[in-house]
């Protein structure tokens, strides 16, 4: 029999401080109005000084680990996806294996952006299918509140910070589907320059800020969204109305309605965070998917779709049976 990736657990982590579009509103030309009609964006949280990728991702980690019943002893490897990592190195990742007191396996920072989670899903999917490991954390923490340019309206009130994760542990595919069932990834270095960060460690004189194009971002959005989720549709003979869930990448209230309308889903069947998160890039999957799950709207045996869409420009879509 065949090993399957069994998403066994989830968690998240969320900043304790909230800030809501008023508060920026004192700071930022700006009003709760204007971001709530672009966006659907009512408020995010914003890290304090210790609550770091690091910090947060552990502890999403030992969430996920809990709702799991496992321990840091059946964790094999952690893939954290982020771009606001808390050194060039080490990576986030094993910093995170320190904090959960691990002394065994391996751990490596992923970056595709806003895709991350769902680039480390396929990751840790294929290394489980290949019996390299049995365990895996994957998670994504993102800390946007310090790379933002104050002075850009258009997009430091887009963002939030936190960190969710998932524990996939080993099964055997016999007869049932349950697990992950197909990930599919893509990028498109050509479109770089529409959503990006302008600066990083090996270049000093340069701010690191965020830097967006927002209506070309939105422009491809759709498109490239509905793609990967027709192609993960048909790599598993089903269609629309197999669909259990959406957990989409929470970036635009009106990017996730536009999808949840071409899948003829619902809106209570659309997993929206973005309301109260912010998009949190990397972390907003998971966080999404923490939340839907542990307040009991998805259940076991059901399906779930996840899809992101991020700088690269970089995109894809994971089919998951709980």
């Amino acid at each position: 029999m065949s090993l399957r990736s069994i998403l066994s657990g989830v968690g998240g982590y969320l900043p304790e401080r909230v800030v809501t579009n008023d508060e920026l509103a004192r700071t930022v030309d700006t009003s709760d109005a204007w971001i709530q009609e672009r966006t659907g964006i009512r408020q995010r949280h914003f890290a304090a000084p210790h609550e770091t990728a690091c910090f947060m991702g552990a502890a999403a980690a030992r969430a996920a680990l809990a709702h799991a019943g496992a321990t840091a002893d059946d964790v094999d490897a952690i893939i954290v996806a982020t771009s606001t990592p808390d050194q060039a190195f080490p990576s986030t990742a094993v910093r995170v294996q320190a904090q959960l007191g691990m002394t065994r396996g391996f751990g490596f920072d992923l970056a595709a952006a806003c895709t991350g989670f769902v680039y480390g899903l396929s990751v840790a999917d294929a290394m489980i299918r290949a019996g390299q490991v049995s365990g895996v954390l994957v998670i994504g923490s993102e800390v946007y509140s310090r790379i933002l340019n104050w002075q850009d309206r258009g997009t430091c009130v887009l963002f939030g910070d936190g960190a969710g994760a998932v524990f996939l542990r080993a099964g055997q595919g016999n007869g049932t589907d349950q697990g992950i069932l197909s990930t599919h990834l893509h990028a498109q270095g050509s479109l770089g320059d529409i959503l990006y960060v302008d600066g990083a460690v090996g270049q000093p004189d340069r701010p690191g800020h965020l830097v967006m194009h927002g209506k070309e971002v939105f422009r491809h959005a759709v498109t490239r969204l509905a793609g990967a989720v027709e192609e993960a549709l048909a790599a598993n003979n089903l269609t629309h109305r197999d669909i259990d869930w959406l957990v989409p990448h929470q970036a635009n209230r009106r990017i996730i309605d536009a999808m949840g309308k071409r899948l003829g889903l619902a809106a209570d069947r659309v997993v929206v965070t973005v309301d109260r998160h912010a998009n949190t890039s990397a972390a907003s999957v998971p966080l999404a998917l923490a939340e839907a799950c542990q307040d009991g709207r998805i259940k076991r045996g059901q399906l779930v779709l996840l899809e992101a869409l991020g700088g690269g420009l970089t995109w894809g879509s994971a089919l998951v049976r709980m």
